[in-house]
């Protein structure tokens, strides 16, 4: 994949580099010492989204139980997408989007499905994610667009991995915060099985603690909206619209720690159907937008 198009922003504090052609996906964002804010990435190791450093979840964010949910009356079959018979992560992310260039440091993705005849989603809608560096910032704008006839279920997400290990702060692992006060419980599928629940102790993150050797793959809710990342000599912050009600964190097996705002919790379609309170699907009526931005913000010594 190295002869993909790569779009570069370069501001005052950080450069990004973006992949149209792969769900107008994020390739790699650096300080502009050139130390790694998200897991850093060889263009020639991106085979899909997957191995990318930031990549966009619409029109629903993780996982659908069998890959199946009723909403109007009506079963809705997807594609299954995994090997465990999930849909998962939408239909997006590894698809060509547009891409316009504002200026050196805006970048502007649209996507609309009405391209492709064999979208993994029976309703029509466009996407865009606009990517903005300034100063210290890294602003992404989503947006989803019901563009068919029908309301449809809706839900976005960004799936960023960040880099825990700093290559000039060796062993040293941050201290995250995520200032929740509930979370799922989930089956063997990563499948949220019932309404939120209080924290374990083990599960709490609103003081700074390391990771550590833990292994998460879980979803907070009642969030503040806020992410925080500490290595004492710089940290980074991640800050939600209200629309990213949920904050799925997973340890991935590179080593690197995905703080992925959504806006509903994973399977909220057939969760919704069950009566479970809290699980924020979204219903766009024909025409309606759904659009939220997630910052990124450094301090300290980049």
């Amino acid at each position: 994949m190295s002869d993909r198009r790569v779009e570069v922003l370069r501001g005052e504090q950080l450069t990004l580099e973006v992949l149209p052609e792969v769900g107008a996906s994020v390739l790699n964002l650096r300080a502009t010492s050139g130390r790694p804010v998200l897991r850093p990435v060889e263009l020639g190791s991106v085979e899909t989204s997957s191995q990318c450093a930031s990549f966009t979840l619409i029109p629903f964010s993780n996982r659908v139980r069998d890959a199946k949910f009723m909403f109007g009356g009506r079963e809705i079959q997807l594609r299954p997408n995994t090997k465990d018979g999930l849909a998962q992560h939408g239909d997006v992310r590894n698809r060509p989007w547009h891409a316009e260039r504002v200026d050196d440091t805006h970048l502007r993705c649209t996507f609309d499905s009405r391209e492709f005849a064999d979208v993994n989603w029976p309703w029509a809608f466009t996407a865009g994610i606009e990517y903005r560096l300034h100063g210290p910032h890294l602003d992404m704008t989503l947006t989803l667009t019901n563009e068919d006839t029908s309301d449809m279920p809706a839900g976005m997400g960004l799936h960023p991995y960040f880099a825990r290990v700093q290559p000039d702060l060796p062993g040293v692992d941050p201290a995250l915060t995520v200032d929740a006060e509930l979370i799922y419980d989930t089956d063997e599928r990563v499948l949220t099985v019932g309404a939120a629940r209080e924290l374990h102790a083990d599960e709490d993150y609103r003081a700074p603690t390391p990771v550590g050797s833990r292994e998460i793959n879980t979803t907070y809710t009642a969030w503040d909206g806020v992410a925080r990342l500490d290595w004492g000599a710089r940290a980074l912050t991640v800050t939600a619209d209200n629309v990213y009600s949920h904050l799925a964190v997973f340890t991935a097996p590179d080593g690197s720690l995905a703080l992925e705002p959504v806006s509903h919790a994973t399977d909220a379609f057939n969760l919704a159907g069950q009566g479970v309170p809290g699980v924020d699907l979204r219903v766009l009526s024909p025409g309606q937008t759904l659009a939220g931005t997630v910052r990124l913000t450094l301090e300290g010594d980049w």
